[in-house]
Formats: C-alpha cells, sequence, structure tokens
C-alpha cells in the first residue's frame, strides 16, 4: 500500500496504453476510508504555442480535433517526444504546424488543464520575431492557419469560439504583458 495524499493505493495496474495515451486503475481507499477504484489517464506531456508576429497579431491552427467532433481554433500544439526538450518540441511543432520559425521564445507557465483523471501537463510559450520556414504537417494534420489580432482572439474567448484551455490561458497572459493599445 501507497500513501497518495488522502488516499490509500492499494494496487495499481495497466489497463490500456499506446505511444499517446496510458490508462491505470488504481483500487483504492477513498478519503472517507471506503473501498473503491480510481482510474488515471497520462496523456504524453506537451507544449502550447502562441506565435505573436510584429503587428501584435496571433497566428492559430484551425484543425478539425476528432476528440471533440469539430473544428477547434487553437495555438500550435504537439507531445513532448521521450527525451525531448519542452522548447525544441515547441520549436518543431511551429514549423511544423505553421511553417513559422521563431527569433524569440518566452516560457509562459506549465499549466495542468485537467486535474481530476488526466495528467497531461503542458508548457505554453510565447515565440515572437517569427518568419516563414516550409512547414511539415504529420498526415492526420489538415491545419488552416488564421492570423488574427491578439483583442480579436481575446474577444473569440468571449464569444465561446475559442475553447482550447492552453490557448486560452497563453492568449490572456500574453494581453496582460503587452502594454495598452498594443493588443489591437
Amino acid at each position: 500500500m501507497r500513501v497518495h495524499g488522502p488516499w490509500k493505493i492499494l494496487a495499481s495496474r495497466e489497463v490500456y496504453a499506446d505511444r499517446f495515451v496510458q490508462v491505470e486503475l488504481d483500487q483504492v481507499i477513498r478519503p472517507d476510508e471506503q473501498p473503491g477504484q480510481h482510474v488515471v489517464v497520462q496523456m504524453k506531456p506537451g507544449v502550447c504555442v502562441l506565435p505573436l508576429d510584429d503587428r501584435g497579431w496571433v497566428h492559430l491552427t484551425s484543425e478539425f480535433h476528432y476528440a471533440i467532433g469539430r473544428v477547434s481554433l487553437e495555438g500550435v500544439s504537439g507531445g513532448i517526444e521521450p527525451g525531448e526538450d519542452p522548447l525544441e518540441t515547441a520549436r518543431r511543432e511551429l514549423q511544423e504546424e505553421l511553417g513559422l520559425v521563431a527569433e524569440h521564445w518566452q516560457p509562459l507557465v506549465k499549466l495542468d488543464p485537467y486535474t481530476t483523471i488526466i495528467r497531461s501537463p503542458v508548457q505554453l510559450y510565447l515565440a515572437t520575431g517569427l518568419s516563414p520556414a516550409e512547414a511539415a504537417p504529420e498526415g492526420t494534420e489538415l491545419i488552416e492557419t488564421v492570423a488574427l489580432p491578439l483583442a480579436a482572439a481575446i474577444q473569440k474567448i468571449h464569444d465561446g469560439e475559442l475553447t482550447h484551455a492552453p490557448t486560452c490561458v497563453a492568449l490572456f497572459m500574453t494581453a496582460a504583458q503587452r502594454p495598452r493599445g498594443e493588443d489591437s
């Protein structure tokens, strides 16, 4: 038995795994001292990049995402490969997905978009000093680039059109850092 916060884990077993996700089923003693089960879904850690050009416009991806069954507007996102540095992943994904390279990289925050049964840490970056490069999307990626003023992207959050949590945090953090008048 091992203690896990107010929980006691009696046994754990992996019930599914592939290169993107691992699912564990734990037999537990809950905080109320009752026996139970708890599932933990471990997703590959990832990055989310907010590219911001010299005009104050953000460059986002627009792509159909299978899990939510619709097109999503979001920052450049991707999984960190084993042994890969998060910044290396961010650079790779920016070029692959949008055909951009950035001169300046600012780490924003590492966050946990989910906290109950899914463990999926995401490192956010602001990328500036953008220049074009050759895109190389993966075979599953049919990505359109959407460039719009930072303020317009923030408005899309308020309007419910932009729902990707890491992108929302990156946009709000970036807007908070910029002097008024620079985000239009």
